[in-house]
């Protein structure tokens, strides 16, 4: 876990570090809510703006040893939780999550999707009907698309209705077959196989 050098003025908001992945760092934030942003594959300072937007005030580094800080413990949490999963552990992410800024759709859609267990898929049809809005596909996949704790809330398991992959991480990183690329890793890493590629 490496802090990022940003350091706010004051109490910050949340705290955020960097663990290193096979896919590259993963930046993980938190706040006294819980996980606030899980991300990787795109700069860490895109994830502070956003933060800092999203949340209203300074994000900060996180600093190891800090035990009079709450959110270190969440913090430490979620690392290993991260930690264990990365080392191919079925992993249940029980981590509190602060989805503040999130619409009640999107948070519906999110708690649903963190249903899906490891080694298991659902379609964005599934979760429509897992929260009671069966015909909402369509808004389901924008919900996730939007997701800012990805892995935790696990929307790589999120597939298309006919088998397919569908989609990944939204317009926000790389390209599309980038992202597809790294979905497909992250499911096979859970023992999931789809049909060959033809997005």
């Amino acid at each position: 876990m490496v802090p990022h050098p940003k350091a706010g003025m004051g109490r910050s908001v949340a705290l955020v570090s960097t663990m290193a992945s096979r896919w590259g760092p993963i930046h993980l934030a938190v706040t006294d809510g819980g996980v606030a942003a899980v991300a990787w594959a795109s700069p860490i300072e895109t994830l502070i703006a956003g933060l800092e937007s999203r949340l209203h005030g300074d994000v900060a580094e996180a600093v190891t040893g800090a035990p009079d800080d709450p959110r270190q413990a969440l913090l430490e949490q979620a690392v290993g939780d991260l930690e264990r999963w990365l080392a191919g552990e079925p992993v249940g992410f029980d981590v509190p999550l602060d989805l503040t800024g999130s619409s009640a759709w999107d948070r519906a859609v999110l708690e649903g999707v963190r249903r899906i267990p490891w080694g298991r898929t659902e379609s964005y049809g599934g979760v429509a009907r897992m929260i009671g809005r069966p015909g909402a596909a369509r808004a389901v996949g924008g919900a996730v698309g939007r997701n800012p704790i990805g892995v935790i809330v696990p929307c790589h398991r999120v597939i298309a209705g006919d088998g397919s992959i569908g989609g990944y991480g939204g317009d926000a990183w790389g390209s599309r077959a980038s992202r597809l690329a790294l979905k497909r890793d992250l499911l096979r890493m859970e023992g999931v196989t789809l049909p060959p590629a033809t997005d």
